[in-house]
């Protein structure tokens, strides 16, 4: 007779997938650290009486002309290092498509729902508050996308032990995030599109799929080659950093016989900490750099295009993923874990609320060089603080559950390296 038991929800990790994500989340953590030194400095920095140098060095020009790369201090962060940051990310997506969260439709049904509908619900707030204050529509993508390395430097400042499948979750939410958000990019945010240069960019894709193809390695084949595409996919009308998770999801991630790690997997290794620590908090200190005095507060909140992101941020994202993973779970009629309660996935969703990198990038390119485009900077910020301050409160309050479950995780009683629990599971017998 088939196994008839449900599947739970947020239940106990495969092992393999659990060291994974564990070392994917380590690195985000630190890297949100560094991200939220970032973003405190920019601030400070941009209202003090020295906002001058700070604006003198954000708009600072510098590159190679002749190749259309004659960019500010501000636009190489956004295109330059953040196509690192979306190369690390289309990574991620690779590896939960082939052997993570994403690889079967059972599994991959709830976090792409909760992931969807928490796309759709901020996008359609947003639309509907800007419509009715008479404002722009263009900056429908700015609340979409949660912000991985900002939400776990919360967890790690209010100091919560969320066991490994809620954190799972957020980041297997935050790869579908991310997908969407470059999409977004490719597709609506695209200009003076020269074909030369984009035939040349998915040419180059192509060479790399190729050398991946027929197994060549070597740092000196695909730097080069990585650059080219990068600089041409620039040119091309794109937004550069469609040509990193392009990369990204061509690498990879199945091992060959006698490789230890795949290509995918070094050069996550190599540049996720480099992206989390480095790249993404030296765009945050060039895009968070907003006035932050009570008239331009106030803006936010009487500035239909702000206000929509806001309400986007901290309620749209909550009814969409508590809603999505309600009616993923009753539609595939899986159950909760009962160790946890829907309280839990409230709290997570409105963690989902921090929305910083990824937003700040849609807000520059929706309204690039307009003033409400500061305010729209301003209500990210002020919209990521109070769904973090919120989250905080509602997963506190629930910590005592969460530490007993984290150290039922990760008791190893007999030092061999595996949990216990692990073990308990392979040994217990078939119902």
């Amino acid at each position: 007779m088939s196994d008839q038991r449900p599947r739970i929800v947020f239940g106990l990790m495969p092992w393999p997938e659990r060291q994974a994500i564990a070392s994917a989340l380590r690195t985000e953590t630190v890297g949100g650290l560094v991200l939220l030194a970032a973003a405190v400095i920019a601030l400070i920095w941009a209202n003090t009486p020295f906002s001058g140098a700070y604006e003198a060095i954000r708009d600072f020009h510098f590159g190679i002309p002749a190749l259309g790369l004659d960019l500010s201090v501000g636009h190489w962060t956004a295109d330059g290092l953040l196509a690192i940051f979306f190369l690390v990310a289309g990574i991620e997506l690779k590896r939960e498509l082939v052997v993570g969260e994403l690889r079967t439709p059972a599994t991959a049904a709830l976090p792409v729902i909760a992931a969807l509908c928490g796309m759709a619900v901020p996008a359609a707030l947003y639309a509907a508050t800007a419509s009715a204050g008479g404002g722009s529509l263009d900056g429908w993508a700015v609340p979409m996308a949660t912000d991985i390395a900002f939400a776990l430097a919360v967890l790690a400042v209010i100091s919560t032990h969320l066991p490994a499948a809620l954190r799972a979750f957020l980041l297997t939410l935050a790869v579908v995030d991310d997908l969407g958000a470059i999409l977004i990019i490719a597709i609506f945010f695209t200009s003076d599109l020269n074909l030369w240069a984009l035939g040349g960019a998915f040419a180059g894709l192509a060479v790399f799929y190729l050398l991946q193809r027929y197994r060549v390695r070597g740092w000196w084949w695909y730097v080069p080659l990585g650059i080219a595409i990068w600089a041409l996919m620039y040119n091309g009308g794109v937004h550069a950093t469609v040509a990193g998770v392009a990369m990204g999801l061509i690498l990879r991630t199945t091992r060959d016989k006698g490789e230890e790690t795949s290509p995918a997997s070094r050069v996550s290794h190599l540049l996720h900490p480099f992206s989390a620590g480095v790249a993404v908090p030296l765009f945050a200190l060039f895009a968070a750099g907003v006035s932050i005095s009570g008239a331009a507060l106030a803006e936010v909140f009487t500035t239909p295009e702000p206000l929509g992101v806001v309400i986007g941020l901290v309620v749209g994202k909550v009814i969409g993923i508590f809603l999505g993973t309600y009616l993923a779970a009753r539609f595939t009629k899986a159950e909760l874990n009962p160790d946890l309660a829907w309280a839990d996935v409230l709290g997570l969703s409105v963690l989902a609320g921090i929305g910083f990198t990824v937003a700040l990038l849609i807000g520059e390119l929706a309204f690039p060089g307009a003033a409400v485009g500061e305010h729209v900077k301003a209500a990210v910020l002020i919209a990521s603080v109070t769904a973090a301050v919120l989250a905080a409160v509602l997963l506190r309050r629930r910590n005592t559950v969460y530490k007993r479950l984290y150290e039922e995780e990760n008791l190893d009683a007999d030092a061999d390296g595996i949990p216990d629990i692990y073990q308990r599971e392979a040994k217990a017998p078939a119902s």
